[in-house]
C-alpha cells in the first residue's frame, strides 16, 4: 500500500461540553492576563465616569437651573463635559490594549496550528488537500479577529457598564427598574438561540470555505492550469466553482440572517422602554402613587437608554462567542491531531556521523486492516558503501527509503545509524545525517540562490556556486539574465525537470550529509537529460553511504549490494552480477529493462 491510501480522519469533537472548550480559549488569554486586568481597570474607570453623568444631569434639571444657580449650573455642565472626554480617553486605550492582546493570541494561535502541521507525519499530508490545511489558518484564525481582539474587552466593558447601569437605575427608582429589566430573561433566551443557529451554520460556511479554497488552490496553481488547458476544463471548472461559491453565498446570508428578527424585536422592545418608563411613571402619579421628579424621571431614562446599548452588545456578544465556537473547535481539532512522529525525551546527538545505516528485521504498516507493507527486512549499509533496492511498483521501496529519515516509524524491528535507533535521535542530528533527493522536485517560488541557501542558510556565495558546479547547473544559472538572482517560479516551473533536480541534488550538496537516500531521482527524466543528472548523483554520492530506490536498472549496476523486494520482502541479495547467475526475478527485471530500452538515434 502507497502513502496516500491512507485514510485518515479528523478526531471526534465533544460537542456536550462547550463549557470545556470555553475554558481551553480563556487559557489562551492567560499569558496576557497582565494586560488585561489594566483593560479591566479602564473598564471599571470609564463605566464609573458614565454613570456619573445622569446623576449631573438630575442635579442640572431639579436644582441648578430651578434654583437660578449659575455657578453649580457652570460646574455640573463642565463636570458632564469633563466625564465624555475622560470616556472617549479610556475607550482608545482600552481598544489599543485589546487589540494588541488579541492579535498576540491570534498569532500564537496561527504559530502554535503551523508548528503542529509541521510535526504532522506525511500520511496527514498524502489524505488532506493543501487548500483545507490554508483555510484552517487563514480563514479559520482569520474569521476569529473580531472575537480574540473585542470580544473579551466588549464583555468585560458591557457587563461593568450594564452593572454600574442597574446600581445607579436602583439608586433612582426600584419600581421604574424593575419595570426595565422585566424582559430581560426573555431577551437572554432568544440571545442563546440565535448563538446555537448561527454556530451551526458557521460550522457549515467554514467547511465550504475550506472547499473552496482547495479548490482554487489545486485548479489555480501551474499543475492545474496547464491539466485544465490541454484537457479543454477551463469552462467546466469555472463552472463548478461557481456552484461552490454559490452554496458559500447561501450560507453568508443565512449566517448572517439568522435570528436577525429575534434580535430586532429585542432592539425594539429595549427602544421602546423610555415611552414605558414615562407611561408607568405618569400612571403612579394619576393614580396617586409617589411622584417621581422631572430631574430623576430624565435621569433615569438617560441610564436606561445607556444601559440599552451595553444590553445589547452583552446579548450580540454571547451570540457572536457561540458562533465562534465553531472556528475554535476546527483550529482545536487540529491542535489536538496525534502527532505519531515525536523526538524521545532524552533524544541521543551524535556529533560525529559515520553513516552506518542498518534495517534490524523491519515490518511496517500503513494500515493494519490492509496487513504489512515490509516484512521482516534485514539489511546493513556500511558507511560509505552504497544499497540499491529494486522491485516492481508496489513492493514497499520508496516505504523502505522514507524509514531512514524517519518520515513514518517503523511498526517492528528498528532502522539504525550508527547503531542509534533514529528514534532515539534529536531531529536536528537525524535532518543532518540523511539527505534525500526524490523523483518530485519541490522548488519554492524564490531566487535560485534562495532555494539553495534552504539547505544552509548561512551558505556563502562561493559555497553555493561550488554545490551548482558540482551539480553540473552551474553554467546554466550563470547564462540565465539574473543569474543566481533568477526567480524559479512556482514549484519550479521555469527549469526542465532535469535542471530542476540538479539543483535539488546541488541543495543537498551544500546541505553534506553522510547518508543519502535517491528515491527514483532519474526516473522522470530522459535518456540525456538522466545521463547529466547521473554525473551529478554520482558526484553527490562519493564517499556517502547511499541508499538507491532504482526503476532503471541501469542505475544501480554498480551498487555494493542490491535488495529485490516483492510483496514488501526481500527475495534476493547480492551484486549485479550475483544476481544474474542467480536468474531470479532481478534478472528477469533486467531483461524487461534491455527491452524497454530506448534505440539509439
Amino acid at each position: 500500500m502507497k502513502p496516500d491510501e491512507i485514510n485518515w480522519t479528523p478526531p471526534p469533537r465533544d460537542e456536550e461540553h462547550p463549557p470545556a472548550e470555553v475554558r481551553r480559549i480563556l487559557r489562551l488569554f492567560r499569558p496576557y492576563r497582565g494586560r488585561l486586568a489594566l483593560v479591566a481597570l479602564l473598564v471599571g474607570a470609564s463605566s464609573l465616569v458614565s454613570v456619573a453623568s445622569p446623576f449631573l444631569l438630575r442635579e442640572i434639571l431639579d436644582t441648578a437651573i430651578p434654583q437660578a444657580r449659575t455657578g453649580l449650573l457652570s460646574l455640573l455642565a463642565l463636570g458632564m463635559i469633563v466625564a465624555a472626554v475622560m470616556n472617549g480617553v479610556l475607550g482608545v486605550l482600552q481598544t489599543l490594549i485589546s487589540t494588541t492582546v488579541g492579535q498576540r493570541v491570534m498569532h500564537d494561535l496561527r504559530t502554535a496550528v503551523y508548528a503542529q502541521l509541521q510535526r504532522m507525519p506525511l500520511a496527514f499530508f498524502t489524505r488532506t488537500r493543501t487548500g483545507e490545511v490554508q483555510s484552517r489558518i487563514a480563514n479559520d484564525i482569520g474569521g476569529m479577529q473580531a472575537t480574540v481582539t473585542s470580544t473579551a474587552t466588549s464583555l468585560v466593558s458591557n457587563l461593568t457598564a450594564v452593572v454600574a447601569t442597574v446600581v445607579a437605575m436602583l439608586a433612582l427608582d426600584w419600581r421604574l427598574t424593575l419595570v426595565s429589566l422585566l424582559l430581560l430573561p426573555v431577551f437572554v433566551w432568544i440571545s442563546r438561540k440565535v448563538g446555537r443557529e448561527r454556530k451551526k451554520i458557521t460550522t457549515r460556511r467554514q467547511k465550504q470555505m475550506a472547499a473552496m479554497a482547495a479548490t482554487v488552490t489545486e485548479s489555480l496553481s501551474v499543475s492545474g492550469i496547464l491539466l485544465g488547458r490541454t484537457m479543454g476544463r477551463a469552462d467546466s471548472l469555472t463552472k463548478g466553482f461557481a456552484e461552490e461559491s454559490e452554496k458559500l453565498v447561501d450560507l453568508e446570508v443565512r449566517s448572517s440572517m439568522a435570528g436577525r428578527w429575534r434580535m430586532a424585536t429585542i432592539g425594539v422592545v429595549m427602544a421602546a422602554m423610555p415611552a414605558v418608563i414615562y407611561w408607568a411613571a405618569g400612571l403612579a402619579l394619576g393614580s396617586g402613587g409617589p411622584a417621581v421628579s422631572i430631574g430623576t424621571l430624565v435621569a433615569f431614562v438617560s441610564l436606561q437608554q445607556a444601559l440599552f446599548r451595553p444590553a445589547v452588545s452583552l446579548l450580540s456578544t454571547g451570540v457572536q462567542m457561540q458562533t465562534s465556537l465553531a472556528l475554535f473547535q476546527r483550529i482545536f481539532e487540529y491542535l489536538d491531531l496525534d502527532v505519531e512522529i515525536n523526538e524521545p525525551e532524552h533524544p541521543v546527538r551524535l556529533e560525529r556521523i559515520r553513516g552506518e545505516v542498518r534495517f534490524e528485521h523491519v515490518d511496517f504498516s500503513y494500515d493494519e486492516k490492509n496487513g504489512p507493507t515490509l516484512s521482516d527486512i534485514d539489511v546493513t549499509v556500511p558507511a560509505g558503501g552504497s544499497l540499491a533496492i529494486v522491485g516492481p511498483t508496489g513492493s514497499g521501496k520508496s516505504t523502505l527509503s522514507y524509514l531512514v529519515p524517519r518520515l513514518y516509524d517503523v511498526t517492528g524491528g528498528r532502522v539504525l545509524i550508527d547503531g542509534v535507533d533514529v528514534r532515539e535521535l534529536d531531529f536536528d542530528t537525524l535532518a543532518r545525517a540523511v539527505g534525500v533527493v526524490s523523483q518530485e522536485t519541490y522548488l519554492f517560488h524564490a531566487s535560485v540562490a534562495d532555494n539553495l541557501r534552504f539547505a544552509k542558510p548561512d551558505a556563502t556565495d562561493t559555497e553555493i556556486e561550488a554545490a551548482a558546479r558540482a551539480a553540473q547547473i552551474h553554467d546554466h544559472i550563470a547564462a540565465l539574465p539574473d543569474g543566481y538572482d533568477t526567480l524559479v517560479g512556482e514549484r519550479g516551473y521555469r527549469f526542465s525537470g532535469g535542471e530542476k533536480q540538479r539543483l535539488a541534488i546541488a541543495r543537498t550538496i551544500l546541505r553534506d550529509p553522510p547518508v543519502l537516500v535517491l528515491d527514483e531521482a532519474t526516473s522522470a527524466l530522459d535518456t540525456r537529460t538522466e545521463f547529466a543528472v547521473q554525473e551529478a548523483i554520482d558526484a553527490l554520492s562519493a564517499g556517502r553511504t547511499t541508499i538507491t530506490i532504482a526503476h532503471r536498472l541501469s542505475t544501480v549496476r554498480d551498487a555494493d549490494q542490491i535488495v529485490v523486494l516483492d510483496g514488501g520482502r526481500a527475495t534476493e541479495r547480492g551484486t549485479h552480477d550475483e544476481l544474474l547467475r542467480q536468474d531470479g526475478r532481478y534478472a528477469a527485471l533486467v531483461r524487461r529493462d534491455s527491452r524497454l530500452a530506448p534505440v539509439a538515434t
